[in-house]
């Protein structure tokens, strides 16, 4: 089983990830996270040292690159896993990303998203700009204003790959969003297996994930 986590900077998806691997492995079952993550957070803490702004371009081919090869070498792992994976971001991230900056999104990163074992599900943790915001400010190891969360938010709405995402609302608790995407997995997988299909998850836009269809 393949979920996939999406969402904008500090909604939570490091944390609801190593949330749900952790239960999943107290439980008995195998599990294993994966990152997939561009070197943003290393090229803007370079960028504020020399006092520059990277170029757009630049600097989505930069994190395109980190992007790429991460996602590779975790399908590849993912492969060879018996067992749950949960992939912290994908290359839907860096689709979103470049809408932010206008940049088109290209061939190489479609054309992968393709290629590539298709997640089982895609859950994407939804929250206000506002207070990720907040959590980005408390924590205070990054630098992203609101209105680049705003248009991150926005961008990922946009992609024409969004409709097929499971909106998780990430604005409660770290714990109480933990316990909801691990009741999410954990429904989609009996479901599927009532079937005797690939997991699936659904749930309604905006919901707490409490009520599936």
């Amino acid at each position: 089983m393949l979920i996939v986590l999406t969402g904008i900077d500090g909604a939570g998806k490091s944390t609801a990830a190593r949330a749900l691997v952790s239960a999943a492995q107290t439980d008995g079952r195998d599990a294993l996270l994966l990152s997939n993550h561009a070197g943003r957070r290393s090229m803007s803490v370079l960028a504020a040292k020399l006092v520059v702004r990277w170029p757009p371009r630049l600097a989505d081919a930069i994190e395109t690159s980190f992007r790429v090869v991460n996602v590779l070498v975790s399908h590849a792992r993912a492969r060879r896993f018996q067992g749950m994976v949960v992939m912290d971001r994908h290359l839907f991230c860096q689709l979103a990303l470049r809408k932010t900056k206008d940049l088109p999104r290209g061939r190489l990163l479609p054309w992968l998203i393709g290629a590539l074992p298709a997640p089982d599900a895609i859950v994407h943790l939804d929250i206000a700009p506002e207070l990720a915001h907040q959590r980005i400010v408390a924590r205070g190891t990054d630098a992203e204003t609101l209105s680049d969360l705003v248009s991150l938010r926005d961008a990922y709405r946009s992609l024409p790959e969004y409709p097929d995402f499971v909106e998780l609302d990430a604005a409660a608790p770290p714990a109480e969003v933990a316990s909801r995407l691990a009741q999410l997995v954990s429904q989609g997988s009996r479901a599927a297996g009532q079937q005797g299909s690939r997991p699936g998850l659904t749930a309604d836009r905006g919901c707490s994930c409490g009520d599936l269809r």
